[in-house]
């Protein structure tokens, strides 16, 4: 799982919206935090405006600019699973889409505003991006640098789901050049990630890790989710104490969240299905509270209200880019970019994004330009992911004093 601006397919005009302390159940629809600004106000009267974007080289004060592939391929989709994803496609299928993000990432290195630009980092994201096999990634790869190199970028990101696994495709990930590995372990019940639509269980966990620490990546990072269909206080404290012998440098823990295009959502809203056993958002909070004080005793310390880190210099260049509002190129199907304060979505389907590519197009779907006050606001929605706000940070960039300017918002949350 991403931890910002992945590939996602919410539905049409409707918005999740961010989940209040008031509100107890888990319902469909209800997300901790969501995106601004909200989707259902992009649309196609955008998109010259993101094509100008591109077409305008960039001025001296450029924000860095950072790369996202989507990679949109899974072994099985999770019940929870919101984002663009494929479990149906064969070997020949996979490699006609790396071959179109190959050719979308060579247009994007023609255009005026990213031509001999140095990336930032390089985030690899799916669906699954460890899925596809060794010949296609360092194929794709190769590609990918010929036409923007990242041997100077400061982070390349890789996330992984263990059962996709062995050591010689981590050698070849490790080869690759990535620095930051990200396992989607979720949990560590098997009855618990069967239950959800996890494709892994947790001994492909512990048969991948050894090799991991022995490949020595320069972070080890892996996402847990508190309230998952089934999770119990006793099972929660085995996941937490598992991941703490896993010793990652990090940890990000998530909570269960239902937006609409999930199994589990579209099962409770047509009535099929059995009832689910949801954690309501108390408890969710109380477990992620627990989880981070038992990995504060363990030694970590706080990156973000998601994030633990072991070690003092791990990091997430990704996210801290996404929100601070950095250029970022979203190459792949469904995939989300942000250009000179101009959002902007490709294509969401399939045929769709292949046929943009054959054209010798850039497969732009619909865009949004933000306004100075829009990009501040932004800012300050998933800075707040953070756990805390910088004010000076905000002073400096937009010459404003968020403290008084949110003053009615920020007392609406401390009152929560």
């Amino acid at each position: 799982m991403s931890e910002s601006t992945a590939a996602s397919n919410p539905a049409a005009g409707a918005d999740p919206a961010t989940t209040r302390a008031d509100r107890a159940e888990t319902e469909v629809g209800s997300v901790f935090v969501s995106n601004y600004p909200a989707y259902s106000f992009w649309g196609e009267q955008d998109l010259p405006l993101a094509r100008q974007a591109l077409d305008t080289a960039p001025r001296p004060d450029a924000a860095r600019l950072g790369l996202y592939l989507h990679i949109p391929f899974c072994r099985k989709r999770c019940k929870f699973c919101y984002f663009r994803v494929y479990t149906d496609k064969n070997s020949d299928q996979i490699q006609t889409y790396l071959d179109a993000l190959a050719r979308e990432v060579e247009h994007y290195a023609q255009q005026p505003a990213v031509i001999d630009r140095p990336l930032h980092f390089v985030y690899f994201g799916g669906g699954t991006p460890s899925y596809i096999s060794s010949r296609h990634l360092r194929a794709l790869v190769q590609r990918l640098k010929d036409a923007m190199p990242w041997d100077q970028a400061d982070e390349i990101a890789f996330e992984c789901e263990p059962g996709t696994l062995t050591k010689a495709k981590l050698e070849t990930i490790r080869a690759i050049g990535v620095t930051r590995l990200s396992l989607g372990l979720e949990n560590l019940d098997d009855e618990i990630l069967r239950h959800n639509g996890r494709a892994h269980v947790s001994k492909e966990i512990y048969q991948v890790m050894p090799w991991v620490h022995e490949l020595d990546f320069d972070q080890v990072n892996v996402d847990l989710i508190s309230g998952m269909v089934g999770e119990t206080w006793d099972s929660w404290r085995q996941t937490v104490q598992k991941t703490i012998d896993l010793d990652p440098d990090s940890v990000t823990v998530y909570q269960m969240e239902l937006p609409y295009n999930t199994v589990y959502s579209k099962d409770l809203l047509s009535g099929d299905g059995e009832p689910l056993a949801l954690a309501d958002w108390k408890t969710k909070r109380a477990w992620h509270a627990y989880a981070f004080e038992q990995f504060a005793a363990a030694g970590f310390t706080r990156s973000s209200a998601y994030t633990m880190k072991r070690t003092p210099d791990a990091r997430f260049v990704y996210r801290d880019a996404v929100w601070t509002g950095q250029d970022m190129i979203g190459t792949g199907v469904a995939s989300f970019s942000h250009m000179s304060g101009v959002h902007y979505q490709n294509a969401p389907r399939w045929e769709d994004y292949l046929g943009a590519i054959d054209s010798g197009d850039l497969p732009l779907h619909r865009a949004f330009a933000t306004t100075r006050e829009e990009q501040l606001t932004r800012e300050v929605i998933l800075q707040l992911k953070l756990g805390a706000l910088e004010p000076e940070y905000f002073r400096a960039k937009f010459d404003v004093d968020i403290v008084e300017r949110f003053a009615p918002a920020l007392k609406g949350l401390r009152d929560e």
